[in-house]
Formats: C-alpha cells, sequence, structure tokens
C-alpha cells in the first residue's frame, strides 16, 4: 500500500507540474525567447538527472562489498 501510495502522490506532483508548464508555455504575455530558454533549459536539467541516475544504477551492479558481511 505504501508503494501505492507514493505512485499516486508522485502522479499528483506530475500532473500539477504539468499543468503549471502548459499555463506558462501558453501564456501569450510572456516573451518566446523567455519560453524556449526555460524549455531547453528543463529539458538539459532532465537530461542530466536521467544520465546521474542510469550511472549510479550501473555502479551499483558492479561494486563488490567484500568487508560486507552478510
Amino acid at each position: 500500500m505504501q508503494n501505492l501510495a507514493y505512485i499516486l502522490i508522485g502522479l499528483g506532483i506530475l500532473a500539477l507540474i504539468g499543468w503549471g508548464f502548459q499555463s506558462f508555455f501558453l501564456a501569450s504575455d510572456i516573451p518566446l525567447l523567455i519560453r524556449i530558454a526555460t524549455g531547453v533549459i528543463t529539458a538539459g536539467v532532465l537530461i542530466l538527472i536521467g544520465v546521474a541516475i542510469k550511472d549510479r544504477l550501473v555502479k551499483a551492479k558492479t561494486e563488490d562489498f567484500k568487508e560486507v558481511k552478510k
């Protein structure tokens, strides 16, 4: 049940973020250059986070913990 709660919270947060982005990118009073720059920066940050997570998962599979007792 705890995992379901986390999933629901995550989906709710993503919905709010999506709504905020939609409002921001469709607002005609914000200059186009600012909207494009914000989109590019957001995409770059998401790519960096994805690469960091991928690298961490790869390293976690190859790490040997010889001194750790099971």
